[in-house]
């Protein structure tokens, strides 16, 4: 069953929900704050994430957007204000849904349920695979045969994009824009020191791609073929 982390201050929000949820045959992982929830998010797999606006150290609005720069799972934001700045608010940060308190347990398992199954159907996008080789967008993990590598984020985007793109010549500059984002002020040589570092990585891990260097212009990904 899918991990569900809830993110709430208020002890009774959280024991309420971790009740009707659990029953629901959800596994619920309970987090008292922003920075306890990313601490959670780091060592547990969770597949959707229930965020109170209000908290102390790090804000519902804060942990979205850092929930969004690393893990690609939807976010329901759970609170106490309904004026349209704070939804608007909310949407800008990233959630997907927004529930105002309070609410009924049966309405945000509604939404989990939703949520969940709209996830789902996007899974097989996510995942692309190269021989024995498996990269999965939503987990941020790569799978060769049965062992599992983690990378850091920066480079596991740059090896998820050459992955979508094989056999094709990217210059550094398309690669800048497209991992680390048009308004990245850092030099090229970004590009060569993430690239050797996952050359170093896999290198002897697997012989289903290489990195090749197209000297003067960049990198193409070439796949094993057969």
């Amino acid at each position: 069953m899918p991990n569900i982390l809830i993110v709430d201050d208020d002890i009774n929000i959280l024991k309420l929900v971790e009740i009707h949820l659990s029953k629901q045959g959800y596994i619920v992982l309970l987090a008292k704050d922003g920075m306890e929830a990313l601490k959670i998010l780091q060592k547990k797999q969770c597949q959707l994430a229930v965020v109170d606006v209000m908290m102390p150290y790090l804000d519902g609005y804060e942990l979205t957007k850092e929930i969004r720069k690393k893990y690609d799972i939807p976010v329901i934001i759970l609170t106490a204000k309904n004026q349209m700045e704070d939804k608007e608010q909310g949407f800008q940060a990233g959630t997907d849904d927004y529930l105002v308190k309070p609410f009924e347990p049966k309405e945000l398992a509604f939404r989990i349920r939703a949520l969940l199954r709209r996830y789902d159907k996007q899974q097989d996008d996510s995942v692309i695979q190269i021989g024995n080789t498996m990269i999965n967008k939503k987990s941020y993990m790569v799978q060769i045969g049965d062992r599992t590598i983690i990378l850091p984020l920066k480079e596991f985007d740059l090896l998820y994009f050459l992955f979508t793109n094989p056999m094709q010549v990217l210059s550094r500059n398309h690669l800048i824009e497209q991992v680390w984002g048009v308004e990245y002020e850092g030099d090229e040589r970004t590009v060569d020191v993430h690239i050797k570092r996952l050359r170093g990585r896999f290198s002897n891990l697997t012989d289903d791609f290489q990195i090749k260097t197209v000297r003067g212009v960049g990198y193409l990904l070439e796949a094993r073929r057969g």
